[in-house]
């Protein structure tokens, strides 16, 4: 996908989004509209935050562009099924004992504190101990044939190379599925909001993900901004327990504010450099 093209679909993702949040606005009132924008915007920094693992995974499987797309459609689904999973557990959770939300007020504090203070790990993804496992108990071909997942050789069903990029996507978005969910239990315990937003966020994965590819650069920064609204999240899930309740438009000013900065602070960073 071209940086263009990639550029026309994430706007016309997000504008969709705004759409759908001012129908909530029409149907029902403006509380309903703040709380989806807000979560639509944590899970959007959130999504993309884990696309910057995608791309490491992809380069370091040596997934060529034009194969990387049948992955990322699988993936896309994968983590919907995921995504409503958590949700339901979440609600549940939340219905049936109340206090687990300052667990997950903790949960996203240590997140923020290890992206924080962690060092960037660039070590190669086909060595960790999962895709170790899966070549020794499963028959994997050395070899890519196209976007195939498997093919049949003498007889025999073999798993290509694309199997262990696909799993190992997966398994990175439940990694992210775990700070996501409760994030947005931060703003809302509304299930049709806190799935809506994560919806619209994950439908336009694929083409930000080019646009990513792209313009890397870009949003070299952005780990600050996540780090920033993990901790503001974790904080205000915990206060709001103790009765101390931010409005929905600060939550929403703070996530925007964090996003824009670090956007804009690559972008100078990167015109730096250049210079």
């Amino acid at each position: 996908m071209s940086p263009r093209r990639s550029l026309l679909f994430v706007s016309i993702w997000i504008s969709t989004a705004i759409v759908f949040a001012f129908g909530l606005w029409y149907y029902t009132d403006s509380q309903h509209f703040v709380e989806f924008l807000t979560c639509y915007v944590i899970e959007w920094s959130l999504s993309l935050d884990n696309l910057f693992v995608f791309l490491m995974i992809f380069r370091s499987f040596g997934v060529v562009p034009h194969n990387q797309l049948r992955v990322l459609e699988w993936g896309i689904i994968g983590a919907i099924v995921l995504r409503l999973g958590f949700i339901l557990i979440g609600v549940k959770l939340v219905a049936l004992f109340n206090p687990i939300l300052y667990f997950f007020g903790a949960l996203l504090l240590i997140s923020a504190y290890r992206m924080a203070f962690s060092k960037e790990e660039h070590s190669d993804i086909q060595k960790n101990k999962m895709v170790a496992w899966m070549r020794r108990r499963f028959a994997i071909t050395k070899n890519y044939y196209g976007d195939k997942f498997f093919i049949r050789k003498a007889g025999r069903i073999f798993g290509t190379p694309m199997v262990l990029v696909l799993v190992t996507i997966e398994s990175s978005d439940i990694m992210f599925a775990i700070d996501s969910i409760p994030a947005a239990f931060a703003i809302t315990q509304k299930p049709f909001i806190i799935f809506t937003a994560n919806m619209f966020a994950i439908l336009g994965l694929r083409s930000l993900y080019f646009l990513l590819a792209h313009a890397e650069n870009m949003f070299s920064k952005l780990r600050y901004g996540v780090t920033i609204i993990l901790a503001f999240v974790g904080a205000k899930i915990i206060l709001d327990q103790l009765g101390f309740h931010l409005g929905h438009t600060i939550s929403l000013g703070v996530v925007v504010v964090c996003i824009g900065g670090s956007i804009l602070l690559s972008l100078i960073t990167d015109r730096k450099k250049e210079g």
